[in-house]
């Protein structure tokens, strides 16, 4: 297997880890914060979202540079 294609794996691993903890991560913030209300905008700009962030933007750049090569 091509290097391309275990950077493509990675890379769709990392951005769909990501997605999915940082929805995990908004529901609590918003159950923590607000109840059962609407939460706010503001959950995304909370500094425990970094991380997760981080890991999806870590995702996109590997997928991209896998499909160029």
């Amino acid at each position: 297997m091509p290097v391309n294609w275990y950077l493509g794996l990675g890379g769709i691993a990392c951005l769909v880890v990501g997605l999915v903890g940082q929805g995990f991560e908004l529901r609590r913030l918003r159950r923590a914060e607000y109840g059962d209300e609407m939460g706010s905008p503001n959950l995304f700009t909370d500094r425990r979202n970094i991380k997760w962030y981080a890991l999806i933007g870590t995702g996109i750049a590997m997928w991209y540079a896998a499909e160029r090569m």
